[in-house]
């Protein structure tokens, strides 16, 4: 019993002492918020209180920086479970746009080959080198003129498809 109450004198006195030594002030901005704080409330706030020690005279270049600490929302803090969840959803976002990346890399580099091919097949056909298409059997049968002239319409639209 003994040690209870000497334990809760010196929880008692110690946290007095803390008080005594911080020097805080409490107050109520326009929107009926109680705030509390190390520096001094506006001269707009409604009621002003101090407790604590009384604060030293502030300078003018003290006033403008407690300005400037007042006028800057206080930051947020974050649990660890939601920063955790921001560091998953940038890695994710990060896969995906690697991914995204290497597909349109893989499909340039593929339309950059079929532009090549069109150009080498339509440049063949208008130098007149004998071709040779299969016919429904799967028999090699030479180009005519005519199905010549159609390979080479149908070359040049691919040429004009592909090679953008």
């Amino acid at each position: 019993m003994k040690r209870l109450l000497i334990i809760a004198f010196a929880m008692t006195s110690t946290a007095a002492s803390l008080c005594v030594q911080a020097q805080t002030y409490q107050w109520k901005d326009a929107n009926g918020r109680t705030i509390i704080s190390d520096t001094p409330g506006p001269g707009s706030a409604k009621t002003s209180r101090s407790t604590g020690n009384p604060a030293p005279t502030p300078t003018p270049a003290t006033e403008k920086a407690g300005e400037a600490v007042k006028a800057a929302p206080p930051p947020q803090q974050k649990s660890i479970a939601d920063l955790n969840l921001e560091f998953k959803k940038r890695q994710q976002d990060a896969k995906e746009k690697a991914d995204k990346d290497a597909k349109d890399q893989a499909a340039r580099a593929e339309n950059q080959e079929n532009c090549e091919r069109a150009r080498r097949t339509l440049t063949a056909l208008q130098n007149g080198q004998p071709m040779a298409q299969l016919n429904e059997k799967g028999e090699s049968q030479l180009m005519d003129n005519s199905q010549r002239e159609q390979e080479m319409e149908r070359a040049r639209r691919f040429v004009t498809e592909a090679c953008r």
